[in-house]
């Protein structure tokens, strides 16, 4: 989630994956992908900013769980009876 500040002043978190695009004019505005639009302070830039931000974090944090998790099991392949 990111946080975006209403004209009013209250703040409030927005899924950037479901932000359809932005525009500035002069206000800059969030069109969700269900037609819902938000007018926030923060410039055309800083909306960006945050988004790629976010994805950054999410990308860093997958491989961060990635590294952590033990390693996947592996078949064993059975020894030939002249072996055993």
């Amino acid at each position: 989630m990111i946080m975006v500040t209403r004209l009013n002043g209250s703040r409030f978190a927005v899924n950037p994956d479901l932000v359809a695009r932005l525009h500035a004019s002069p206000d800059t505005t969030l069109v969700m992908v269900d037609g819902v639009s938000y007018v926030v302070t923060e410039t055309l830039d800083e909306v960006i900013d945050e988004i790629v931000a976010f994805r950054a974090r999410v990308i860093a944090m997958a491989r961060r769980i990635e590294e952590s998790a033990p390693a996947p099991l592996t078949a064993v392949r059975p020894l030939p009876e002249d072996e055993r």
